[in-house]
């Protein structure tokens, strides 16, 4: 039950990636830390819906 997910920037809420996700084993949002291009850094992403 693996669905696919889109990863939003929290400074630039900008959308550069797109990964899966176990929806049974984890049903809350997802957040990593990701690298930004625009700002050239590491920043967190969160899933949108």
């Amino acid at each position: 039950m693996r669905v696919q997910v889109i990863l939003e920037c929290t400074e630039t809420k900008l959308r550069h990636y797109v990964t899966t996700k176990n929806k049974k084993t984890h049903p809350e949002r997802l957040e990593l830390r990701k690298f930004n291009p625009v700002l050239k850094k590491y920043t967190l992403y969160r899933e949108v819906k």
